[in-house]
């Protein structure tokens, strides 16, 4: 691997087997643009430009890396979200498309307060606070997941209120127009199913949720949301599509109106929203 023109073959041959060839593919360009900052474009345009040898060190790392199953965004350290550039690591889940369709349903109502239950990394928060004027709040209970949070929002420019809670321990919340949460939903029993690269690298705790209690986290922030929301405030969820019919009903039962179920770009229940009267 002397050249530009070399990386992408190398990363296929070391990597065959791995994952499909697009996404091999794909890995190679963000590690070209990550380590050589060339775009698409410009790897094209430079593609006989010669490569340091410190250059070729490291492209072997991330191969060897990807070869372990560890995540591209893990390896980088980086990932886009809704056109935002964010720092990743072990300490928070790695942000997916389903979520950009949350924000992007989200940002089609109209409200001044936000209050963003189980940031992470901060993605959903910061896409709000670039893509409104309203004030954010945001919530973990990871101090490590918040460090992380609040480094993206730094980096983005935004100001966001992070706070470190345990939302199973609160009472009461203050009032909002918007809360919105991505909650763990993920069976503990469906870890069998799962890769080895979500199993072995992404943080369990913000995935997996007891099989016995899959409701866990969405029945206590619908029995705050419907006491600390503001008339007319609405509660968003990214859920898991095996309870979407349940969950449908107990916030119906709480009083929420105008109950919504959306289907992400897979066609799957990955959305609730509700709103309080």
């Amino acid at each position: 691997m002397q050249k530009v023109c070399n990386i992408i073959p190398f990363f296929l041959s070391r990597l065959s087997g791995i994952a499909p060839q697009r996404e091999i593919r794909n890995w190679a360009y963000l590690s070209i643009e990550k380590i050589i900052g060339l775009n698409r474009s410009d790897t094209i345009l430079k593609s006989n430009m010669i490569l340091s040898s410190q250059i070729v060190l490291k492209l072997n790392d991330i191969v060897n890396e990807l070869s372990n199953n560890q995540p591209i965004q893990y390896i980088l350290s980086e990932v886009e979200f809704y056109g935002i550039k964010l720092k990743v690591n072990k300490n928070v889940l790695i942000p997916r498309p389903e979520t950009e369709e949350l924000v992007d349903w989200l940002l089609k109502d109209d409200f001044q307060s936000v209050l963003d239950i189980g940031t992470g990394s901060g993605c959903i928060a910061i896409a709000l606070a670039l893509n409104s004027n309203a004030i954010i709040n945001a919530i973990d209970i990871s101090k490590h997941a918040l460090m992380v949070a609040q480094k993206n929002s730094i980096n983005n420019r935004v100001k966001i209120n992070f706070q470190n809670q345990d939302i199973l321990k609160l009472n009461k919340l203050p009032k909002y127009d918007i809360i919105v949460s991505n909650p763990p939903y993920v069976l503990e029993s469906y870890k069998s199913k799962i890769s080895k690269k979500i199993l072995d690298f992404e943080p369990h705790n913000a995935l997996f949720v007891s099989d016995n209690n899959p409701l866990l986290f969405y029945t206590k922030i619908a029995k705050l949301a419907i006491k600390s929301l503001n008339n007319n405030g609405k509660l968003y969820f990214e859920i898991n599509q095996l309870f979407a019919a349940e969950i449908f009903d107990f916030m119906h039962e709480l009083g929420f109106v105008d109950i919504e179920l959306k289907k992400d770009i897979n066609g799957k229940k990955r959305m609730i929203r509700g709103t309080k009267k």
